[in-house]
């Protein structure tokens, strides 16, 4: 595959902080803003084909006249209301959808927040669409080298990718994804075409991060539309979405999501952190694979420390797992 000089720079993104000692402080901001806008949608049922662990092709749809979410409306708008009050968040975003029928609840849904390292996971979408036609390219050796626009990470990989070594591409997947490593994540960006990445955006109706409006530019709406391509086998075909969602179950970030629920259930998830002038992000979005009721949930947060996001990441979780029936 053609490597693209200036990948990293258009996507440098990616990487989920910001250099060390930059302002963080946003305390005039620190205020006690109500949330009471949620909204719940009703789409037609949908209908699945089981026989596999992790997806759900998508067959049909048929009509859909109530929503049993109606009764975690209040409950999250709450628990969002609560962190803000104590401190813990300044604001935050929330996208739940019932994956066996189709209805969705959204709060401050089409708000917009910097992606960062969730932006690994449609580059690894990119890759397995490849793959699909080019096998061969996950048994490919890449070389790792030194990035010097590599940013620090504040939450730490716990395995990363050692310089002067090469990897095949399905192990820096597996690194990207499973351990959020940027080294990984930036040379698997220096090989691939960046019409094949924008594809990936494109064709989901998603607006295709761009150098100059790096920041704030996606909704939490928007991201989930990852997952729910990848759950119904309606993108990458049955083989290459079960492939992805293998790998996100084995996300070693534990703080958000996977915290709220009890440690029997898989979770196919990503998170993201990003450290800007104005004050950080904390984000986690996935699949909950609730006995008989997976779900998807997608929470995007900004405040001043990331263990009060992650706290109220866990709680959203826990009430969600809790509430829906």
């Amino acid at each position: 595959m053609k490597a693209e000089n200036n990948a990293w720079i258009k996507y440098s993104y990616i990487a989920i902080a910001t250099i060390i000692g930059v302002f963080l402080g946003i305390v005039s901001n620190n205020v006690y803003h109500g949330y009471t806008k949620t909204e719940t949608n009703n789409f037609p049922q949908e209908l699945h084909e089981g026989g596999y662990k992790h997806i759900s092709p998508l067959l049909s749809c048929s009509d859909f006249n109530d929503a049993s979410e109606h009764e975690i409306e209040n409950k999250l708008t709450d628990s969002i209301n609560r962190s803000i009050k104590n401190g813990k968040i300044t604001y935050a975003s929330v996208y739940f959808r019932d994956l066996n029928n189709g209805p969705w609840i959204g709060i401050n849904e089409s708000e917009e927040f910097t992606p960062a390292s969730l932006l690994k996971v449609p580059l690894m979408i990119a890759y397995l669409k490849i793959a699909e036609n080019y096998p061969t390219v996950l048994d490919e050796e890449l070389l790792i080298v030194d990035n010097s626009d590599t940013l620090s990470q504040n939450i730490i990989p716990l395995r990363t990718v050692e310089n002067g070594k090469s990897y095949k591409v399905s192990d820096l997947i597996e690194y990207m994804i499973v351990y959020s490593d940027n080294k990984a994540a930036n040379t698997l960006l220096s090989h691939i075409d960046v019409e094949s990445l924008n594809a990936v955006y494109e064709d989901l109706g998603i607006k295709t991060p761009d150098v100059n409006d790096s920041e704030n530019f996606m909704s939490v709406r928007d991201y989930a539309s990852f997952f729910r391509i990848l759950y119904n086998a309606s993108y990458l075909n049955r083989e290459m979405s079960e492939k992805a969602l293998s790998i996100l179950t084995n996300s070693q970030f534990n703080l958000g999501l996977s915290a709220g629920v009890p440690p029997q259930i898989d979770v196919a998830h990503k998170f993201g952190e990003r450290v800007l002038l104005e004050g950080k992000q904390l984000h986690d979005c996935g699949i909950i694979y609730k006995v008989d009721k997976p779900y998807l949930l997608c929470i995007m947060t900004r405040g001043t420390n990331f263990i009060g996001m992650g706290e109220t990441i866990k709680t959203i979780s826990e009430t969600v797992y809790n509430e829906f029936d």
